[in-house]
């Protein structure tokens, strides 16, 4: 799949791309994009992110790749938003950083005018428009005004200053007239046709981010996004609850419930979701990990901190600390008497389990890595260990009950009890041991998920499945791909998905193999993925 900036049109029911637009014209990125509305949405306008912020249109729906009509520079600032006019069809208005700009399309030629402020206060940015039934234009800027711009002309006619603490981030005209705003300030505030309050005020609350986006749903509802990458629902009358909410920060913890078709993700903005439950960590987390029984979750945080909590009812049962670093993964032994903690210090500290889940105690600390630990597994019987580090080391481990030497140091308080760690050097003894997962992505069973000339970091993550031999695989290209398990010949036959914009940092299947589900790094996308039994077939032959 051609990775280059372009525009894909969708089929909203059925989720299937309908036209790919733009490929190899598109320089950068797409800043903003807007269907005609005068003609039933025959055209599309987009604006890129070149320094020029190049302004096309297109006939969409002519050809697989659509046709553009015409191309031209937009302006040298920021562009925010861009829209047509519902009654004009060849009016297009585009707005952002210093200006409001009114541009006329015939016979493939645009004409632009640059909107005129004439003494009012001129806003930094422009940073919302809509329109009116009539046509008039109404901007949203960062002052917090509202201005209105009548049909045909560039120069402000109405002005409603500090109609928002700060930046306007949307305006929605309603069929009756009504207009909506929602603001930075979390304000959500409906006024009349002619720009006069009507008294309905909503505050969105401040642990799901400001107003980005407005628009209507169902009757009376109003469906609200905001900046915190969470979907809300409500009327002035009903307060808003979430829909769907979403990370806002990079996402790496990633783990499936055993028995539930439920799966816990937890990342770099302290937060913590159970779909469809949440929870808070203190810190960033960094890694995630179910008990056996579903009962019990264990989060690592980027400070060296892990919390046991009740899966249920989010209660903190304990709190432990091994080391300032990162707790990169976390791994209970398939009997769950055991927890396995990778950490950042290049240290994999064990603990033995008790009480249910609820009491840690800690064994000792396998040494042996020179960097970084960044992937591990237990064997099925729960007794070895195989890691990954951040220099590509693969180490195996015996892990003792009761006697040991060599890689793992046991605590002094818990001596008579250690369970300690015997380093494997002889691989070859490992042949034939089975692993409970195959998380490690640097293994014998693991050499045909790497392509020709990749480096040890390009493959962040894999998981095989439960009942099948079937190995994902999430890269820094926003890929993943299925192949083979297992896969131990170089330039090993896959199958390739694209969705992720940002490099995956996680994957995992459900327990019983219905679902896939795929973490984006700094997308902070959360992916399901329907697993095709015949095309998971194909990709072993």
């Amino acid at each position: 799949m051609d990775m280059s900036p372009h525009i894909r049109v969708w089929d909203s029911v059925s989720l299937h791309t309908l036209h790919v637009l733009g490929i190899s014209d598109i320089e950068r990125s797409v800043a903003c994009l807007a269907f005609s509305k005068a003609d039933g949405g025959s055209l599309l306008v987009a604006v890129d992110e070149a320094p020029d912020h190049n302004m096309s249109v297109w006939d969409w729906s002519r050809g697989e790749r659509g046709y553009k009509l015409l191309e031209t520079k937009c302006s040298a600032d920021q562009v925010l938003a861009v829209d047509f006019s519902p009654v004009d069809r060849n009016t297009i208005i585009t707005c952002g950083k210093n200006h409001i700009s009114f541009w006329s399309y015939e016979s493939g030629m645009l004409a632009k005018r640059t909107g005129i402020f004439e003494n009012r206060e001129r806003p930094k940015y422009v940073t919302s428009i809509s329109f009116t039934e009539t046509g008039n234009v109404i901007s949203g800027d960062s002052n917090g005004n509202l201005l209105i711009w009548q049909r045909g002309g560039n120069t402000v006619y109405k002005m409603v200053r500090g109609a928002h603490e700060g930046p306007v981030f949307s305006i929605l005209v309603q069929k009756d007239g009504g207009i909506i705003t929602g603001g930075k300030d979390g304000n959500i505030v409906e006024w009349d046709s002619d720009l006069q309050r009507t008294g309905n005020v909503m505050q969105v609350p401040e642990q799901f981010g400001c107003p980005r986006v407005v628009t209507t749903g169902r009757g009376s509802q109003l469906v609200v996004g905001t900046t915190r990458n969470c979907v809300l629902e409500g009327t002035f009358t009903f307060e808003m609850r979430p829909v769907m909410q979403g990370h806002t920060e990079e996402l790496w913890g990633l783990t499936p419930h055993p028995s539930h078709h439920q799966f816990l993700t937890a990342g770099y903005d302290r937060t913590c979701f159970l779909w469809d439950t949440m929870a808070h960590t203190i810190e960033p987390a960094q890694s995630a990990a179910f008990s056996s029984n579903g009962e019990i979750v264990i989060i690592g945080t980027t400070s060296g901190r892990w919390l046991v909590m009740d899966a249920e009812t989010r209660e903190v049962y304990s709190q432990h600390h091994d080391g300032n670093e990162p707790i990169q993964v976390l791994k209970f032994s398939p009997n769950n008497q055991h927890l396995a903690v990778g950490s950042r210090d290049n240290h994999i500290y064990m603990y033995q389990v008790s009480e249910d889940g609820r009491k840690y105690s800690r064994m000792g600390r396998c040494q042996g890595h020179s960097s970084f630990v960044t992937h591990l597994d237990w064997s099925a019987d729960s007794q070895f260990l195989q890691s990954n580090s951040g220099d590509y080391e693969l180490l195996y481990c015996e892990y003792l009950h009761g006697g040991g030497q060599a890689c793992c140091e046991a605590d002094q308080s818990s001596y008579r009890n250690a369970g300690l760690c015997r380093q494997i050097v002889q691989t070859s003894q490992m042949r034939d041991v089975e692993w409970a997962t195959n998380s490690c992505t640097l293994t014998f069973h693991t050499l045909g998920i790497w392509p020709e000339g990749a480096d040890g970091t390009d493959v962040n993550t894999c998981t095989r499945a439960n009942n099948s031999p079937l190995l994902i695989t999430g890269d820094d290209f926003g890929k993943v791909k299925a192949f083979s398990s297992p896969a131990c010949f170089q330039k090993a036959r896959c199958l390739e998905y694209g969705g992720h914009s940002s490099h995956v940092t996680a994957v995992n299947f459900l327990h019983d193999d219905s679902r896939l589900i795929s973490a984006g790094g700094r997308d902070t996308a959360v992916m399901q993925w329907a697993v095709n039994p015949t095309a998971a077939a194909s990709s072993q032959h």
